[in-house]
């Protein structure tokens, strides 16, 4: 007769302060990366990174030049300290309206980037929760403003407000900057996957009305993709030239990226001045990138997995 004889293997004692992680982000060696795929991707990684800074160190580097350093000087390095110079230059050929046109494109930038952040996820949830006659005409045409170049609209929308009587406002800059076909898509993308049905279905038991449940608990859960919308309005209407150029005629309700186009169509202007302008313009855009850049790629990530 045969006895089998049970063995109990006591676990390795794990040293204090080490925990045992398990490799779950690791790749199977299948699909794990060969020795030339690692150094492409570095490399690409080292080319990608030198392109998008490059042109921020020569800006930095602008802002200290003059015009005769600009071409006498080498190119990627700093000239004579003239930032005071420059400075005084900037404010002398703005007349002083500098830092208002920065106010302004903060004023302007800030106020279409909540409007539009909250009109379009109200919209997006209403698409992905609700359903309505005309849905899917609705996000045909979402989808159709995607592919709209905005250049294409600022005639018509400059006929309109002029019309209304609304040209050389606040509100001709932040009500056409507010609309973000983009917003609403990704909305409706992020509503779909990450606000339960259930949680809805149960706040309407227990008595809440649609504004409350929206306000209350549809808002937190869609909060990465609002960081999200509202970067992407922010920027564009940082950046947007064409349609203060039309829309704005006063000095004192221009943005920055408008005033110093006034300051380079002058006859021989001071390069550096509009250098240092440039870069001072562009600061508040990567404060707040460093900021919400957390919540800002999980909202990229909206909709790429659902649970």
């Amino acid at each position: 007769m045969t006895t089998t004889r049970l063995v109990t293997v006591a676990p390795r004692p794990v040293r204090p302060g080490r925990r045992r992680t398990a490799a779950v982000d690791a790749p199977p060696p299948s699909l794990a990366p060969g020795p030339a795929a690692r150094t492409f991707g570095i490399i690409a990684l080292v080319v990608a990174a030198l392109y998008f800074l490059v042109p921020v160190y020569w800006l930095v580097v602008a802002s200290t030049k003059n015009n005769s350093d600009l071409t006498s000087t080498f190119g990627f390095w700093f000239a004579n300290p003239n930032l005071g110079t420059n400075y005084d230059s900037l404010m002398g050929w703005t007349q002083g309206l500098f830092w208002r046109w920065v106010g302004n494109s903060l004023f302007y930038s800030i106020g279409a980037g909540v409007i539009g952040t909250l009109f379009a996820v109200m919209a997006g949830y209403a698409i992905a929760k609700f359903a309505f006659p005309g849905k899917r005409i609705a996000v045909g045409v979402i989808m159709a403003g995607l592919l709209l170049p905005v250049a294409l609209l600022t005639v018509p929308l400059y006929i309109e407000f002029h019309a209304l009587g609304l040209t050389n406002t606040v509100w001709a800059i932040i009500i056409p900057s507010a609309v973000s076909p983009f917003g609403v898509f990704l909305g409706m993308v992020y509503a779909q996957s990450s606000v339960p049905t259930e949680l809805l279905e149960a706040a309407r038991i227990d008595g809440a009305g649609e504004a409350r449940i929206f306000f209350t608990i549809v808002l937190r859960l869609l909060g990465p993709a609002m960081v999200t919308i509202f970067l992407f309005i922010f920027v564009a209407t940082w950046n947007n030239f064409l349609l203060p150029l039309m829309m704005i005629s006063s000095a004192e309700l221009k943005p920055v990226t408008l005033g110093l186009y006034g300051m380079v169509s002058y006859f021989s202007p001071d390069k550096g001045a509009v250098m240092l302008g440039a870069l001072l313009g562009v600061i508040p855009l990567i404060v707040l990138f460093f900021t919400l850049q957390k919540y800002w790629r999980s909202g990229l990530a909206a909709g790429a997995v659902k649970g």
